[in-house]
């Protein structure tokens, strides 16, 4: 994992941190996710892993909508199969409509926390995700695209 400005030049950082993916396609919320990304280990260098989940979530949200991004809180949003609504999930962040954020405070993140989120993600109308996990050893930022086209 990459850590944040870490040359000390913010745009010089901002670019590698952007840059495209490895079949040389544009990112998916490209700034979008730069600066959730860095709310993110901005929060974690001043709080670590030591903080409960609530306060993170309220914390991260704060920070985000500092940075001027439209975030809601555990928004309740819909889960489909074939189309058909199937149950409801509330994921702790959305930001600007686009991105789902599902936060963690644990020793480190399982399979099968990334397993259901990718579920998540897959069942709702959302394209891009992160899962989060503000750890006592480390931040580990997981951030999954769902393009449905592949899927059909």
């Amino acid at each position: 994992m990459r850590g944040y400005h870490r040359s000390g030049n913010v745009e010089a950082d901002k670019d590698a941190e952007t840059m495209a993916t490895k079949n040389g396609e544009k990112l998916l919320y490209e700034d979008l996710s730069y600066q959730i990304r860095g709310a993110c280990f901005d929060l974690y260098k001043k709080f670590g892993g030591d903080f409960k989940e609530t306060a993170i979530n309220k914390a991260l949200f704060l920070e985000l909508q500092s940075r001027k991004l439209r975030v809601e809180n555990q928004k309740r949003i819909d889960i489909f199969h074939n189309n058909e609504k199937i149950g409801v999930y509330i994921p702790d962040l959305i930001v600007e409509d686009k991105i789902l954020i599902e936060l963690k405070v644990k020793q480190f993140l399982s399979r099968s926390d990334d397993r259901q989120f990718w579920r998540y993600l897959k069942g709702s109308n959302y394209k891009l995700g992160f899962l989060i996990n503000f750890g006592p050893q480390k931040l580990e930022i997981k951030r999954r695209v769902f393009d449905k086209a592949r899927y059909e």
